[in-house]
């Protein structure tokens, strides 16, 4: 009975040093008049959950449009990962909030991502941003991704060799994330053999859940489970920059990627990042390269599965190159700018299907949108969606197609 007892008084003291604080914040947070309508849910948790199962269920958009028709309105008021938040929808809310970054808000990342990065903790998520738009457009610029492209190229090739052909059905989705991590850890890391390239998918599929998630770090829970797996890449992310350091030293040439580049260039003061804010950069810009190029080169598949005369289009343009190609040439610059019309497939796609979600801000200023007050310190969700399916169950492919012009195009999406 004392052993009940004193559990008891454990839990209360442990609600309420969760419960009261949340609770004051809320109601400081909510004392401005004419908010957007909406829903704060239970205190701490809001309305996570249900933001949650939607997303795992395959639908995160349904959370989203249930709530513009409830309200009638293009914007409303939530409780999402323990902050009061706003989300912004449509065109026009993604342009105001876009146009005043930095002005009436900026970028924002949830608790859990400091737990899991925890470098960013260091400095602000804007000084973040500016410092990895100082140090990509360098690498990134279509100057220096030209000699990449045969690289995709051979990495395609190779991909559906050994996932694709022979099979006649299979799900788009998983594969697509396969080849894109694959080009990823090439091009950051010179990474190529399939076998340790599989090694980190493995952990990045246990991360990524955790990423937006309750940051509640008990065990078994998805928040837990994600920063082992961030541990344990990290951990090897580490042992590659200090055996590139020693490659460095002892060579006069070392691969040409943007782990190279983070080693040799150092900042505005004349530092050099240190291992652990290289490994997280690193870690982040694999996380970008796992999802977003993979979500477009399905997308595509299924319109083009669906609609057989742009197909036919894709078909004779991408066709054309191939006649131009010497058995096993691959592909180059000059052919991936004669892909307009495959450009422009890709661009709806995108347009039908944004490959991201949509993006968290924090108001640094009181501001008023569509006649609403949105106070300093919320937190604010751009919506980026117009239409969402269940990728990972519905989306699978009969394989009727050319498979050359499947891996033409998943070359010409990863440029």
């Amino acid at each position: 009975m004392e052993f009940f007892h004193s559990g008891l008084i454990l839990f209360i003291t442990l609600f309420l040093s969760v419960y009261l604080p949340y609770l004051f914040r809320y109601k400081s947070k909510s004392s401005h008049a004419n908010l957007p309508p909406g829903n704060m849910g239970l205190p701490f948790i809001g309305e996570t959950l249900e933001f949650l199962n939607t997303g795992r269920k395959g639908h995160p958009e349904k959370f989203i449009f249930d709530r513009i028709a409830k309200y009638s309105s293009p914007i409303f008021k939530t409780s999402i990962l323990a902050e009061p938040t706003v989300v912004f929808c449509g065109a026009a809310s993604n342009k105001f909030l876009f146009s005043n970054e930095n002005k009436l808000v900026e970028y924002w990342w949830p608790d859990s991502v400091y737990k899991i990065f925890p470098s960013c903790a260091q400095t602000s998520s804007k000084e973040e941003s500016k410092k990895m738009r100082k140090m990509l457009p360098s690498f990134v610029k279509p100057e220096a991704l030209i000699k990449y492209v045969g690289t995709m190229d051979s990495i395609a090739q190779r991909h559906f060799q050994a996932c694709w052909e022979g099979q006649e059905q299979l799900k788009v989705l998983p594969l697509a994330k396969k080849y894109s991590f694959w080009v990823a850890c090439r091009i950051f890391l010179s990474l190529e053999d399939p076998e340790r390239v599989a090694k980190f998918a493995d952990s990045f599929n246990v991360l990524l859940p955790g990423l937006v998630s309750l940051p509640v770090n008990f065990p078994g829970t998805p928040f837990n489970r994600a920063i082992k797996a961030s541990n344990m890449i990290r951990k090897e992310l580490i042992a590659i920059i200090e055996q590139r350091k020693v490659d460095l030293k002892e060579k006069e040439t070392s691969p040409v990627d943007i782990l190279s580049q983070m080693l040799q260039a150092p900042d505005e003061n004349g530092e050099y990042m240190n291992k652990l804010d290289m490994a997280d950069k690193i870690l982040g810009l694999l996380i970008g390269g796992h999802d977003t190029a993979s979500t477009v080169i399905t997308f595509i598949v299924k319109y083009l599965s669906e609609l057989p005369h742009i197909y036919n289009q894709v078909l004779e343009e991408q066709m054309e190159i191939a006649k131009s190609k010497k058995p096993g040439e691959l592909l180059n610059w000059e052919d991936i700018q004669k892909m307009t019309y495959s450009w422009r497939v890709a661009c709806e796609a995108m347009r039908l299907a944004p490959p991201f979600q949509g993006t968290f801000r924090e108001a640094i200023n009181d501001f008023v949108f569509h006649g609403f007050s949105i106070p300093k310190g919320w937190k604010e969700m751009d919506q980026l969606h117009t239409h969402l399916f269940r990728l990972e169950e519905d989306l699978e492919c009969a394989l009727e197609k050319n498979m050359l012009v499947w891996r033409y195009l998943c070359s010409f999406i990863m440029w």
